[in-house]
């Protein structure tokens, strides 16, 4: 069996996205960076970047491909920025449908988590595929699951978004323009989906091209990975 592929290039993702052509089969994955990863870390400046990074990245999907966004909010000076609102600003400008929006709780429900929300959003879109309805997945995703580095996504969200991008969306390749240390390249390897990858930062870029996963664990009776399986090295 031929082994997936996996490149990271260390470069800024959204000029790479600007001169690079998606392979046709590919989708995307990813998670763009919070207004604290910012280089000016001004909300006000970050907020635009934020909504146009996320139109380039729609914009760069393949037309029948899809795009799955993870991220948290954050409350800043007692204010909380809603970043499914902010992708789905940038859905709106050019045209990409909401296909499917997801909760993942980051913490049991009832629990207070003060700056950052006790959930995380995974929002999926695309130009032209369509999920049908009886094809539907669960929208409340009970556990985030393990975390490769303290800004990574949750294996077990990862899991589950990569695994819908195989099987409902024909993914072949899984494109992940800010990579960070590669955890949705890892979690795409181990589905054996090819991985590209960009991360701005020479170290973390350097650990994305090694990470690796196990083979994803078997699914439970409703469906969802059990993250407890995963084995990170």
């Amino acid at each position: 069996m031929t082994q997936p592929l996996r490149t990271v290039h260390t470069e800024d993702a959204l000029v790479w996205l600007a001169n690079n052509a998606l392979p046709e089969h590919a989708s995307v994955f990813t998670s763009l960076p919070d207004a604290v990863e910012f280089r000016h870390r001004d909300v006000e400046r970050w907020r635009p970047w934020f909504v146009a990074a996320a139109e380039r990245v729609l914009r760069s999907t393949p037309p029948h491909g899809c795009a799955i966004f993870y991220q948290t909010d954050r409350k800043l000076d007692g204010v909380w920025i809603d970043k499914a609102f902010l992708v789905q600003q940038a859905a709106a400008s050019c045209g990409s449908a909401l296909l499917w929006h997801k909760i993942v709780c980051r913490a049991p429900a009832g629990r207070a988590t003060f700056a950052r929300p006790g959930y995380a959003h995974l929002l999926c879109f695309s130009q032209r595929h369509r999920d049908a309805i009886e094809a539907a997945t669960a929208d409340v995703l009970p556990e985030l699951g393990p975390m490769t580095w303290p800004r990574a996504m949750g294996l077990a969200a990862a899991d589950a978004a990569v695994r819908w991008l195989r099987e409902r969306a024909a993914a072949r390749c899984i494109v992940d323009p800010f990579c960070g240390v590669g955890t949705a390249l890892a979690v795409a390897n181990a589905h054996g989906l090819d991985a590209i990858g960009v991360e701005l930062h020479a170290g973390r870029a350097e650990r994305a091209r090694r990470l690796t996963l196990a083979t994803p664990p078997a699914a439970d009776r409703d469906g969802a990975p059990n993250p407890s399986d995963r084995q990170i090295s």
